[in-house]
């Protein structure tokens, strides 16, 4: 991979959906109304299968945790035409507020919808992988938050030796797109997402308010 490269992992096997890790990174930044820099999405599908006068249950759920991945190939960075976006050393993509001039192209190009946009300050916003902590060395705070310790990171290579590769999982985009820096071990039941009647229950919530 040569640079080094900061990722997140998620355990969706085991995450139980409390939003722990979503209150955390919103209390930490006091970000406004709207603005969630780590959502947690509620996947549902199936249906009921008739077997004589019973119905039997063919229904499944799991979640999904995700922030901004500081991609690889971040296409925010390539879109922005104040060059207010950068890719750090470590792999960590931030945005120099004083650059941005909050033409929302960098938000439109981002297939996971980590960037949104601060009607208070005019400005884009986005996970910043608590570089703060880390450089305290600290770990993130959605991270520690996480009750079911299914969050964690480290170095893209490192987890990806601890955990294998495997960064898609429904509703994600093709990773090809990017080259998110995140290591998902999908939930058993995200396997029947490719051929079921599929949603995602809590949309209004997770949305970012245009």
């Amino acid at each position: 991979m040569g640079k080094k490269q900061l990722a997140f992992y998620f355990d969706s096997t085991s995450c139980s959906g409390c939003k722990t890790c979503q209150v955390a990174c919103k209390d930490k930044y006091d970000n406004g109304s709207g603005i969630l820099w780590r959502r947690v999405y509620e996947v549902t599908g199936g249906d009921w299968i008739r077997d004589g006068h019973a119905w039997i249950p063919n229904v499944f759920s799991y979640h999904i945790s995700m922030a901004c991945n500081h991609c690889m190939e971040p296409l925010c960075l390539e879109s922005c035409p104040n060059r207010a976006i950068e890719k750090k050393e470590n792999g960590i993509v931030l945005i120099d507020t004083d650059r941005c001039m909050g033409c929302r192209y960098c938000e439109w190009a981002c297939p996971y919808g980590a960037l949104q946009f601060d009607r208070n300050t005019g400005r884009m916003t986005k996970c910043t992988f608590c570089d703060d902590y880390l450089e305290g060395g600290k770990k993130p705070a959605c991270v520690t938050a996480c009750p079911m310790r299914v969050l964690d990171f480290g170095e893209m290579e490192e987890l990806e030796k601890l955990h294998g590769k495997g960064n898609e999982i429904f509703p994600l985009p093709p990773s090809h797109h990017t080259e998110p820096a995140v290591v998902i071990k999908p939930h058993r039941n995200a396997r029947m997402a490719n051929n079921r009647d599929i949603k995602i229950d809590n949309l209004e919530e997770v949305k970012h308010e245009q």
